[in-house]
């Protein structure tokens, strides 16, 4: 027999909208600031005139305008991770908030904003690491947990235990478990395929050395070794080039490169503005809320850098400075 509430329940229940409506008014009393009042001619009592709304309006028409004259870039239809709604808070505070994201398959992806904006705060909401107040997340319109093989993930370097003991190789052999299993032990064929990660980020001479015993580049390496071992579709890394020297960033980003000529999607925490450009042809700019996202030529734009970074950023581009107010 299936339980139901008794009527006088439901009755002295509000209706769904009700109860969403005094759910929104309660988080905007713990959390006033920097939210303006909601729009009622939005969908779902958005806000209007915040950055991010600002930014999916000229999103939505820039992308009407490209659909009409044949020139869009990606199809949304082929859309590796859709965000809707993800808010995460710590201690009653928003690290994110109603974040709506959409990345297209095969780009290489940049999440740029200031210290304390939400960027790695992003990264682990989407898999799960951490928990979420609201919102959804689907990776080729699958919630995670039913493609785990498809994304590979990449962690802040400070995130790990160093001085276990373990070896490289082990370590990238680890990428391999999502296939394996946690009782199957790594054979023959297995291990082939982590060598060839190594190989494939310079460390293939490094593959029975302890991990303490390596250098900040190396466990970076590392890292990415393991993620390339997956053979995922999609990766999300945490800050790959912090702290590692010019050569190792260099090797990484050719790395990343050959995985979006190859159609994978590379979504990567990053700070050097210097160097976004150069590096990647999408990027999303964020701090707490979405200020924009799009292809980087129209969206790394002086207007857009000074919203996400409160107009105390500068940075130099083809010689010119071109954004902003020197920071305080």
């Amino acid at each position: 027999m299936r339980w139901s509430r008794p009527s006088f329940i439901r009755a002295a229940l509000p209706p769904p909208r009700a109860r969403l409506d005094s759910y929104r008014r309660h988080n905007e009393e713990i959390w006033p600031a920097p939210y303006p009042p909601r729009d009622p001619n939005l969908p779902n009592g958005k806000t209007g005139n915040s950055p991010r709304n600002r930014s999916a309006r000229a999103r939505k028409e820039s992308t009407d305008v490209s659909v009409l004259s044949g020139n869009s870039p990606h199809d949304d239809s082929n859309t590796a991770l859709e965000i809707d709604d993800l808010t995460v808070a710590y201690n009653s505070k928003p690290a994110i908030w109603d974040i709506d994201l959409r990345v297209p398959e095969g780009v290489l992806m940049a999440v740029i904003g200031p210290n304390g904006a939400g960027k790695s705060t992003l990264i682990k909401a989407a898999l799960k690491l951490i928990p979420r107040a609201a919102g959804t997340v689907r990776f080729y319109g699958q919630p995670y947990e039913h493609v785990r093989g498809l994304v590979g993930y990449v962690p802040q370097r400070g995130s790990v235990d160093w001085d276990f003991p373990t070896t490289v190789l082990d370590v990238v052999s680890m990428g391999l478990y999502g296939r394996l299993g946690w009782i199957r032990r790594p054979g023959q064929s297995e291990r082939e395929s982590a060598m060839h990660a190594l190989e494939q980020v310079g460390m293939q001479d490094f593959a029975d050395r302890q991990i303490s015993q390596l250098s900040g580049g190396q466990q970076q390496r590392t890292f990415l070794a393991r993620a390339l071992v997956q053979d995922a579709r999609i990766y999300l890394m945490d800050e790959p080039f912090a702290a590692v020297d010019a050569v190792t960033e260099r090797a990484i980003i050719t790395i990343l490169r050959e995985l979006r000529a190859r159609g994978k999607t590379v979504v990567v925490v990053h700070h050097d503005l210097q160097t976004a450009p150069e590096y990647f042809d999408w990027v999303t700019l964020l701090n707490v809320e979405i200020v924009a996202t799009g292809p980087i030529a129209t969206t790394f734009t002086p207007d857009n850098l000074r919203q996400t970074y409160g107009g105390r950023v500068a940075y130099l581009h083809e010689g010119q400075r071109i954004a902003g107010l020197e920071e305080e």
